[in-house]
């Protein structure tokens, strides 16, 4: 028989000790609670290596979110795995406008994906915000077309959208514009798990900041 932990704070703490010890590359005390987490919800140490977090985008996130900063997301998938009182308690919400009214005709209309459009038809909302992409690379590009105006530019972009198809290609051009913040996982691994885990770390680490 093997001898189950079976308290839920030990299980954690334990997780996270042994994810400690595999860290192998020199992350910043701010970058790594984001780290680590992302490990934690995959449960793969081999995702640290194409785990990438531009310079100013755990500042730029954090300030964002002090500021009650609005998380919108591709998917309802992401939305549902973010910490929505926490994200309450600093003054923002999470938006999605995938279901929107009309989005789902507009789509069809432009021949486009309803992810891509939902953006498209509600620029207003991501100046100042924080995107998280998690499923759709064709929302990330349009996503990545609209912060090129300051007007609809978000604060920080996390970008890990998951598959074949795009994944790969549109993380990488997110990851070459330099001017824009961005927390990624480069390749074809993604997901909506770990977008709303990035998000929620800047959450708690936030709101860990202000207490103290």
């Amino acid at each position: 028989m093997i001898d189950f932990i079976l308290n839920p704070g030990q299980i954690e703490t334990e997780s996270m000790r042994i994810i400690r010890a595999g860290i192998t590359r020199p992350w910043s005390e701010d970058e790594f609670p984001v780290v680590e987490r992302l490990i934690h919800t995959c449960g793969d140490p081999s995702l640290e290596q194409v785990i990438a977090i531009h310079p100013r985008a755990i500042a730029c996130g954090l300030k964002a979110l002090k500021e009650g900063a609005n998380v919108i997301t591709d998917v309802e998938m992401v939305r549902a795995g973010i910490s929505k009182e926490k994200l309450k308690s600093l003054g923002g919400s999470v938006q999605s406008f995938l279901n929107a009214p009309g989005v789902a005709e507009q789509a069809k209309e432009w021949g486009i994906t309803r992810s891509m459009t939902a953006f498209r038809m509600h620029p207003e909302s991501l100046r100042g915000s924080i995107v998280a992409i998690g499923n759709a690379p064709t929302a990330l590009l349009e996503v990545l077309r609209l912060a090129e105006n300051p007007e609809t530019c978000p604060a920080l972009i996390i970008g890990i959208p998951v598959g074949f198809v795009g994944a790969k290609e549109s993380k990488d051009i997110l990851w070459e514009r330099q001017s824009i913040p961005s927390i990624t996982v480069l390749g074809t691994r993604g997901g909506s798990p770990l977008a709303a885990t990035v998000v929620n770390a800047l959450i708690y680490t936030a709101l860990k900041q202000l207490a103290h």
